[in-house]
C-alpha cells in the first residue's frame, strides 16, 4: 500500500511546514484517491493543443503516453498538450482503428456520432509508417542497465557520492546522533503522530475508531509487527481491501482480503492486484479484522510500516506505539523516500516486482520491518553514510535521462506494471515480459476480450483491424470531400442591380470572414454573385445575417447551391456545431490588428477565456480578419459572443463549426472551385457500385457499427481512464491519407448507459444497417421477429427520425407500438419498399416522426 499512502504526504507538508519530516516523494496510484475528499481533484487535458499545424507526430504521441505513465518527476511534460494531475489517472486505454484515416472520419462524420460528441480533443496524425505501433509505444533495442538501476548496495556507492557526505548536517544524525539507538528512541512522539495525522484518542474525526489493547510500558525488547494495507475507493473515500501483518522474524500472521460495506468505485487493481472477481466471494468485514487485531497484538506491540498513518486510518484503529520507516529515514526538509528506493539502497532488495500485477503486502510489511532492524543494528551514522539525498538525486537524474529514450513498455516496467495488447496481428510485443499479448481471431473477439481484460491492466492497447479503402475508392472519396466542403463554404447572393458597386459588395461580405473568391454569375437575368469563403463559419454567417437584407438598393437572398452533396448541409452544420471540440468556442469576424490587445485590456468582460486563436497568412504572416475564442463553458462563450456583437465592439460572430485540425486538413486537400451551375452532382461510380452491393463491410456501415461498439466499451471503463483513439492513416497507390487522434479522460459523472440511435441519411442505408443487424442476432435479439420488447433496441432518445423493421407487423403489434410510444395514429406511416430499391421483398419500413418519449432497452 506504499503508493496509496505517499500521496497524502503533500497535504501534510502544507500543514506542517517547519517539521523535520514534512516533505515527500510521491510514488503511487492516482491522487484522485484523496483520504478525505477522494474526488476533489481530477486529471484533465488542456482545452487547446499547442501545435501550429494541428499535427502530432508519433514521437510526440509517445511523449504523452510516457508522461501519463511516469508523470513530471520522471519525464518532461509533453510539448504539445497539457495533462494536469497526472497522478490521478486510473489507467490508460489506446484504441487503434487500423486501416482508418482522417478521411474515414469526416467522410462518415454523422456515423461517428459518439466519437465526435464525446472526444473534445482531436488532432491530425502524419501519414502512417510501417512501424506505427512501434513508434507510439517507443519500442527500442534493450540497453544495458546501469549498475545503480539494478541494485544499489553500500559497497557500490561511488567515491564521488561518499565525498559529498556532510554527516554533521544530515537530518538523521541531527535527530538521533551518531551512536546506535534503541527501539523506544525510534517511536513516533505524540506530537509527531498529531502532525502526520495518525489517529489518536480524543482527536477529531476519530471518535468511532477502535483502540487496541495497549499499555503505557514499552521497552527496547517489545515485539515488532510489520503492517501493510491495500485499499479501494468507495463513495466514502479509501476503504480496506487487504491487510498483511508479519512478525519481526518475517512470519505472516494475517494476510486477509476484506470486503467494504459500500459500493466500490475503483478497485485500484494496477496497484493492489485486487479485482472484482477476487473480492466477490470474500465475506470478511472490517469489524472482523479489527477484532482479530485486538486479539493477536500484545499490549506492548510496536507496529512498523511505511506511511503507517494511512494504514491505521483505513483500519479505523488507534495504536500509539508506531515506527514509520518513511519518517525514520527522512531526508532534508522532511523528504520521505519511497519504500522501493530504501529497500534497494539499504537492503539490496528489489521489491514490488514488475512481473506481477499489483503489490505484495507481505513483502512490503517485511521490508519495513527489515529497514527498522537495519537501523537498530548499524545505527544512524551508517545510514547517513549512504547519502540518501545524493543517491536519490542521482537516480532521479538518471531516470529522467533514461526515460527520455525509454519506450512506453520500459516505463511501465520501471513502475512494476504490465501492458495489455489485444490484436489480430502477430507482433513482437509478445516477447516482452511485461506485455500480455492476446491474439484474437476477429474484431469481435478483440472486443469481447477487451471487456474482460482492460479493467485489470494499467495500460491497454486495443487494436481493431479494418480493410483500407481500395485506392480508386479512396481517391474518389477524397475528391468528393473536396467538392462538398467547397460547396458548403460557397454562398450565392442576389439579385443585384446591374450598376451595383462590386467593391462595396466585396467589403460587406469580406467583413464576415476571409473570401477566397467572388464570381459574378451571368447565367441569370439579374446579377448574382458566388462568394466562396475560406472557412465554413463565414459562409454560415452570411446565410444567417445577410439573407433578406437590403444591400445596394436591392433586397437580396443568400443561399447555398443545392446538390446531392449539400442536400443535408443543415444537418451537418448542426452536428458540427455540437461537436465536443467546438463546445465553448466562438468564431469572430471583422477584427483588426489591435483586437488582441483590446481583448486583453477588457479581460474582465471575458473571465472564462482560455485561448485566442489568431490565424495568419501563410506567406506574409499577416493576421487575418477573424479569430476563434475558446471558453471554459458554453454559457461563457455565448455571453462573450453577445458582448462582441454589441454596440461597443461591433463585430460579427457565431458558434464555431470547424476545429483547427479540420481547417488544416481541408486546406491540405486543396478544395476545387465550386461546380458550374446546372451540373448535377452524383456519387462517384466506384462508391455507388460498392454501396449498392449492400455488403456488411461497407465503410459507412462499419463506421456506424463500430462507433456504437466503442461507445459501449468506453462506458465500461472506470472514471479517471485516459482514453486515446487513433486512426493511424493509410497509404495506397495514389498517395497517403493522414490519420486522426481523439483523446479524453473519462469522468465520474458520465453516463454508463450509452444511447442507441439509428442514424441514416437515406432509407436504403438504414435498411442495410438493419439487415446486417439481423444477420448478427447477438447484436439485436429477436430479429427478424417483431416483438415489442425487442424493438426498443433500435429506438433512441429524442430526436427519433426513423425506425425500420424487416417483417410485416400485425394490427395488434401496430396498436401496441402506438400505445407504448403514446403516439397519435397520424404519426405512424407505413411504406412498401420496391424490390429494386432494397434488394429484398416483403419488407415494410416504419417511419416514426415527432417522438419525444425516451424508451427503455430491456
Amino acid at each position: 500500500m506504499e503508493q496509496e499512502k505517499e500521496e497524502a504526504n503533500s497535504r501534510k507538508r502544507k500543514e506542517a511546514p517547519n517539521s523535520s519530516a514534512s516533505a515527500t516523494e510521491r510514488d503511487g496510484p492516482p491522487s484522485h484517491i484523496q483520504d478525505r475528499e477522494p474526488q476533489a481533484k481530477k486529471a484533465r487535458l488542456s482545452t487547446i493543443l499547442f501545435t501550429d499545424n494541428c499535427e502530432v507526430t508519433h514521437r510526440q504521441l509517445c511523449e504523452l503516453l510516457k508522461y501519463a505513465v511516469l508523470g513530471k518527476s520522471a519525464v518532461p511534460k509533453p510539448s504539445w498538450c497539457q495533462l494536469s494531475h497526472q497522478k490521478q489517472l486510473n489507467n490508460v486505454v489506446v484504441f487503434i482503428l487500423k486501416g482508418m484515416s482522417q478521411l474515414h472520419f469526416y467522410r462518415f462524420y454523422l456515423e461517428f456520432r459518439f466519437l465526435r460528441k464525446t472526444f473534445r480533443h482531436k488532432f491530425s496524425l502524419p501519414s502512417p509508417t510501417s512501424s506505427f505501433l512501434f513508434d507510439i509505444i517507443g519500442l527500442q533495442k534493450k540497453k544495458s542497465a546501469r549498475s545503480f538501476r539494478r541494485t544499489v548496495e553500500g559497497p557500490l556507492i561511488s567515491a564521488t557520492l561518499r565525498s559529498s557526505i556532510d554527516l554533521q548536517n544530515d537530518p538523521i544524525i541531527q535527530k538521533y546522533g551518531y551512536k546506535n539507538v534503541g527501539l523506544t528512541k525510534c517511536l513516533l512522539t505524540k506530537e509527531e503522530m498529531k502532525t502526520f495525522h495518525f489517529p489518536l484518542p480524543g482527536s477529531p474525526n476519530y471518535e468511532n475508531f477502535i483502540l487496541t489493547k495497549y499499555t503505557g510500558f514499552i521497552t527496547d525488547s517489545s515485539p515488532l509487527f510489520g503492517l501493510d494495507c491495500e485499499v479501494c475507493l468507495t463513495s466514502m473515500g479509501k476503504e480496506l481491501t487487504r491487510i498483511s501483518l508479519v512478525t519481526e522474524g518475517g512470519y505472516c500472521l494475517i494476510d486477509e482480503l476484506v470486503k467494504p460495506d459500500l459500493k466500490i468505485l475503483d478497485y485500484l487493481t494496477s496497484f493492489t492486484g485486487i479485482t472484482k472477481e477476487i473480492l466477490n466471494p470474500v465475506t470478511t468485514k472490517l469489524k472482523d479484522v479489527q477484532k482479530l487485531l485486538r486479539e493477536l497484538l500484545p499490549p506492548d506491540a510496536v507496529l512498523v510500516g511505511h506511511c503507517l498513518d494511512l494504514d491505521l486510518r483505513v483500519l479505523k484503529m488507534i495504536h500509539p506505539y508506531v515506527i514509520d520507516t518513511s519518517l525514520l529515514y527522512a531526508g532534508k526538509q522532511g523528504r520521505r523516500f519511497k519504500l522501493t528506493f530504501l529497500a534497494r539502497v539499504i537492503l539490496g532488495k528489489d521489491i514490488q516486482c514488475p512481473n506481477k500485477l499489483g503489490r505484495d503486502g507481505i513483502e512490503d510489511a517485511r521490508a519495513a520491518l527489515e529497514l527498522l532492524q537495519y537501523f537498530l543494528k548499524y545505527g544512524p551514522k551508517k545510514i547517513a553514510e549512504f547519502n540518501l539525498e545524493a543517491l536519490a538525486a542521482n537516480q532521479e537524474q538518471g531516470d529522467k535521462e533514461e526515460a527520455a529514450h525509454m519506450s512506453v513498455l520500459k516505463c511501465l516496467e520501471s513502475m512494476g506494471q504490465k501492458l495489455l495488447f489485444l490484436t489480430q496481428d502477430i507482433n513482437e510485443l509478445s516477447s516482452y515480459r511485461n506485455c500480455q499479448t492476446i491474439k484474437c481471431s476477429s474484431n469481435k473477439k478483440v472486443l469481447e476480450q477487451a471487456r474482460v481484460e482492460v479493467p485489470l491492466f494499467p495500460f491497454n492497447i486495443v487494436e481493431f483491424s479494418f480493410q483500407p479503402f481500395p485506392p480508386l475508392f479512396a481517391e474518389e472519396m477524397k475528391n468528393s470531400m473536396k467538392t462538398k466542403w467547397t460547396q458548403m463554404s460557397t454562398v450565392y447572393a442576389g439579385p443585384f442591380s446591374k450598376d451595383c458597386n462590386v467593391g462595396a459588395l466585396k467589403k460587406v461580405f469580406s467583413s464576415l470572414g476571409p473570401v477566397h473568391s467572388i464570381t459574378l454569375v451571368l447565367e441569370t437575368y439579374r446579377p448574382y454573385f458566388s462568394i466562396q469563403y475560406e472557412v465554413l463559419e463565414a459562409a454560415q454567417l452570411a446565410l444567417e445575417t445577410m439573407n433578406g437584407s437590403l444591400l445596394e438598393g436591392s433586397c437580396i437572398r443568400v443561399r447555398r447551391l443545392v446538390t446531392e452533396l449539400t442536400l443535408e448541409c443543415d444537418t451537418l452544420v448542426r452536428e458540427l456545431e455540437q461537436d465536443s471540440e467546438n463546445q465553448g468556442t466562438i468564431y469572430v469576424a471583422g477584427i483588426g490588428e489591435t483586437f488582441k490587445e483590446h481583448l486583453l485590456e477588457q479581460s474582465n468582460l471575458f473571465p472564462d477565456l482560455e485561448a485566442v486563436i489568431l490565424p495568419k497568412e501563410v506567406k506574409s504572416r499577416k493576421q487575418k480578419n477573424y479569430c476563434f475564442l475558446k471558453f471554459k463553458t458554453v454559457n461563457s462563450a455565448q455571453v462573450a459572443l453577445e458582448i462582441l456583437k454589441g454596440k461597443d465592439w461591433k463585430l460579427k460572430g457565431r458558434n464555431a463549426l470547424t476545429p483547427r485540425h479540420l481547417q488544416a486538413w481541408l486546406k491540405d486537400i486543396h478544395p476545387e472551385p465550386a461546380m458550374p451551375m446546372g451540373l448535377r452532382i452524383v456519387p462517384p461510380l466506384m462508391e455507388r457500385h460498392i454501396f449498392r452491393t449492400r455488403k456488411v463491410n461497407h465503410p459507412k456501415i462499419v463506421a456506424w457499427r463500430w462507433s456504437r461498439k466503442i461507445e459501449k466499451l468506453y462506458h465500461s471503463l472506470s472514471p479517471g481512464t485516459f482514453c486515446l483513439i487513433l486512426m493511424p492513416g493509410t497509404k495506397n497507390a495514389f498517395g497517403s491519407h493522414p490519420g486522426l487522434g481523439l483523446m479524453k479522460i473519462k469522468e465520474e459523472e458520465e453516463s454508463d448507459t450509452p444511447g442507441v440511435r439509428v442514424l441514416a441519411d437515406s432509407p436504403v442505408f438504414a435498411a442495410q444497417i438493419l439487415l446486417q443487424e439481423a444477420q448478427h442476432p447477438g447484436e439485436v435479439r429477436g430479429f427478424p421477429a417483431l416483438h415489442l420488447t425487442h424493438l426498443p433496441r433500435l429506438l433512441t432518445p429524442p430526436p427519433l427520425d426513423r425506425c425500420f423493421c424487416t417483417a410485416a407487423p400485425s394490427k395488434a403489434w401496430r396498436q401496441g407500438l402506438q400505445d407504448s410510444l403514446l403516439l397519435n395514429p397520424g404519426h405512424l406511416h407505413w411504406y412498401h419498399i420496391l424490390e429494386h430499391q432494397l434488394y429484398f421483398t416483403n419488407r415494410l419500413v416504419l417511419t416514426v416522426s415527432g417522438v419525444s418519449t425516451k424508451l427503455q432497452v430491456p
